[in-house]
């Protein structure tokens, strides 16, 4: 593992870390303003596949986050670039609201297959389209494989179980674009000017936040309440 260098760059995580849902964790927005106050460039990443990143900036600023949109990296941007670059027409089991993200890609006669969180679209008739794609030769593609994400009323089950799901009966795997993949790092840092030895992540998924920022070099920091929010900056930025 690389040396560590002094911190430049820090990865946040959004649902569940600084929202959930339409509300906001409380001391969020305190710890971002005293994020904001280091001479670090700070930059948020999700996984979520239920809303376009417009969508999503919208309900943080209605929350009162500070945050801009070029400041914001999806796993839905990691999927579209993957889609140009195999240039593939999708089958997209993705949340309705989530479809701006994908204005201008090809669908019609779908040769691949994208999922993401679609409770909507989790049904036998859906999924069973998708598997016969599968079944043909389509490429399976993941937005992420969460197990679960928070909601107001409780833990709910993620896009994971019904990748793995689409895996096991194809006897194929997915292409992952979304944490905990080295390459969605990868790419939220870029433009930073930051190497992954220089950068933190904090988030609420020990798996996909914490152990994917570890694996690909950077520290992996997990905080999800208002204390360990205010407890975390504290000790990184003095």
């Amino acid at each position: 593992m690389a040396a560590r260098r002094a911190l430049k760059a820090v990865l946040v995580d959004l649902s569940g870390t600084l929202h959930i849902e339409d509300a906001a964790v409380p001391g969020a927005q305190e710890a971002l303003k005293r994020l904001r106050g280091a001479s670090v460039i700070v930059r948020f990443v999700t996984n979520t596949t239920k809303e376009s990143k417009q969508d999503l900036l919208e309900r943080l600023r209605k929350l009162e986050f500070d945050i801009s949109e070029n400041e914001i990296f999806t796993s839905l941007t990691a999927a579209r670039s993957l889609l140009e670059q195999k240039q593939v027409r999708p089958m997209l089991l993705v949340d309705d609201r989530a479809l701006p993200d994908f204005k201008g890609i090809q669908t019609s006669d779908p040769n691949a297959v994208v999922i993401g969180l679609a409770p909507e679209h989790f049904h036998y008739q859906i999924l069973n389209q998708a598997f016969r794609l599968l079944l043909d030769g389509a490429p399976l593609i993941a937005i992420h494989k969460a197990r679960y994400y928070k909601r107001k009323d409780g833990l709910a089950l993620g896009p994971g179980p019904f990748v793995t799901a689409l895996e096991y009966a194809t006897d194929t795997k997915a292409t992952v674009v979304g944490k905990p993949e080295k390459t969605f790092f990868l790419e939220a840092l870029r433009g930073t000017g930051c190497q992954p030895e220089e950068a933190v992540m904090i988030g609420d998924d020990c798996r996909d936040d914490v152990g994917g920022a570890q694996d690909v070099g950077m520290l992996g920091i997990l905080g999800n309440t208002e204390h360990q929010m205010k407890k975390r900056l504290i000790h990184l930025l003095t």
